[in-house]
């Protein structure tokens, strides 16, 4: 059976060639005579492995050396409680940008350990802009400011990490899981200026504090490590492609050759504003919304898999990672257009 392409919001689709240098050590990792999945934590073998990951990852992502990269668990929504719980340090207030579902989220986990400014909000308009920076109420004695570019449900600017360069040092904490850009679900990346790490709120759980595992290396207990060695395949696959600024290229290239088919078809839309539409999920409806059965049904037929929307907004969404070859775009875009010239 040939793969097919994957458009899913996460779990995402990874790059083939990690997934057959992945098969090809399942049993054997480089003559260790064991899987990477039987491995120690502890043991010589995978402190290389982990060690390599986090080298790679700091490369790609050109992370300062005062920063702390952290490979932890609980998804980015077990950070929805670890950020206020580590970065109050004594104040009662931290700002939200509420751009979306997983903005709401954060806010209201937030709201359980202080106040919460929400210093702008786009859900008037349904989540399909951002509110001009410009605009944003600011609170002088906030803690911190809380951003969230991944709003893969609306649409607008998602799933950065990876997709292209981001300037590390303009931000005292980035997290993300993985499912997306960097490998398998079950692992959180955390980035975290040192200067941040150090004072939890009192009574914050050993598992909920940034010091506990940087101080132990993200091993202060038995790490996702399966998942871990994945994600360290994804960043060498990266370097290897030419780092952000090819994938960069590459991204670029493919959504907008998508969101030009969408955008000039009379027969499909995009309803977010074309300064903030994502790179990585492009939601999209038909003119018709009953012709969405016939459209999920034939193109999965035709190998492209996974393009329902989410059940809060309907229609379709492609999420087109990095994984997603632009020949998959190209796939879509013609079925699109097929099926509009039967149906439209």
């Amino acid at each position: 059976m040939s793969r097919i392409y994957n458009f899913s919001a996460g779990p995402a689709m990874l790059p083939e060639e990690v997934l057959k240098q992945a098969a090809s050590e399942m049993t054997d990792w480089r003559g260790s005579g064991m899987s990477v999945m039987e491995m120690s934590h502890r043991g010589k073998e995978y402190i290389s492995i982990a060690k390599k990951a986090e080298a790679d990852l700091r490369e790609i992502m050109e992370i300062p050396d005062n920063y702390k990269v952290l490979f932890l668990q609980g998804g980015a929504s077990s950070q929805f409680a670890m950020i206020p719980m580590n970065l109050l340090r004594g104040r009662n207030t931290a700002d939200y940008i509420n751009t979306g579902q997983w903005s709401k989220k954060a806010i209201a986990e937030a709201k359980r350990f202080c106040n919460v400014n929400i210093a702008a909000t786009s859900e008037a308009g349904n989540f399909t802009t951002i509110t001009p920076r410009s605009e944003w109420k600011l609170n002088p004695d906030a803690a911190y400011v809380h951003y969230t570019p991944n709003e893969t449900i609306g649409g607008v600017e998602s799933s950065t990490i990876l997709s292209r360069p981001v300037d590390v040092s303009k931000f005292g904490l980035i997290y993300a899981g993985a499912q997306k850009n960097i490998g398998p679900a079950g692992l959180t990346i955390v980035i975290i200026r040192e200067e941040l790490i150090g004072e939890p709120l009192p009574g914050t759980p050993m598992m909920f504090t940034y010091k506990t595992h940087a101080e132990n290396e993200s091993m202060y207990n038995t790490p996702p490590t399966y998942a871990w060695y994945i994600a360290g395949l994804v960043f060498e696959w990266i370097k290897n492609r030419g780092g952000l600024d090819a994938m960069a290229k590459i991204n670029e290239r493919k959504v907008d050759k998508l969101y030009a088919a969408i955008d000039k078809s009379g027969f499909y839309k995009n309803p977010v504003d074309v300064n903030y539409r994502s790179w990585m999920n492009v939601p999209f409806t038909l003119r018709n919304s009953e012709l969405d059965t016939k459209f999920l049904e034939e193109a999965k037929a035709a190998g492209l898999v996974a393009l329902k929307g989410h059940r809060s907004v309907g229609g379709m969404r492609a999420s087109i990672y990095n994984a997603m070859p632009e020949e998959g775009v190209n796939k879509l875009i013609a079925f699109m257009e097929g099926f509009q010239k039967k149906n439209g």
